[in-house]
């Protein structure tokens, strides 16, 4: 299984199109938040079998999108936040340790712009970055890849997305 990871897009979706028209297929897509209403032409760009989770961010004002959602993927049951909520620009204890006793394997989240993967304590920290407005070292726009194999183990690698 092939799952795409994206986050804080903001309405400049021309990145999230060159990754989908470069990387098919996927069996899913996760937007972990602030698609600020994009969210209605995901659906369209993407084929019909392919399983869509996009999240409230704390740009997306008016919609009806989750804040938050459980899925397991493979053997791991993930948390998907767009992480504002639990304080991840100052640091991600508090979703770490919030992951940790609601039994989760993997947190995603977003809202930093940043690419992040840390595991810890059993749990799993991941953020693939902004495809729109990076704000690491570089400014790259990045995504990840979650690859899960037949024996449901999943593995993570981050991308930057080339001209």
């Amino acid at each position: 299984m092939k799952i795409l990871i994206v986050s804080d897009t903001h309405r400049k979706n021309e990145n999230l199109k060159k990754v989908l028209d470069r990387e098919p297929p996927f069996d899913m897509m996760i937007h972990l938040g602030d698609a600020e209403g994009s969210e209605v032409i995901y659906r369209k760009w993407l084929p019909v079998q392919t399983r869509l989770i996009v999240l409230k961010g704390n740009n997306d004002f008016f919609t009806e999108l989750e804040s938050e959602k459980e899925v397991r993927i493979g053997r791991s049951l993930c948390l998907l936040t767009h992480g504002h909520y639990y304080n991840v620009s100052l640091d991600t204890e508090l979703l770490r340790k919030e992951a940790k006793a609601r039994g989760f394997d993997v947190a995603m989240f977003g809202h930093t712009h940043r690419p992040f993967q840390e595991t810890i304590d059993g749990v799993t920290l991941l953020n693939p970055g902004s495809l729109s407005y990076p704000r690491q070292e570089g400014r790259r726009p990045t995504y990840m890849i979650m690859d899960v194999d037949n024996k449901g183990r999943a593995e993570y690698t981050l991308h930057e997305l080339e001209d």
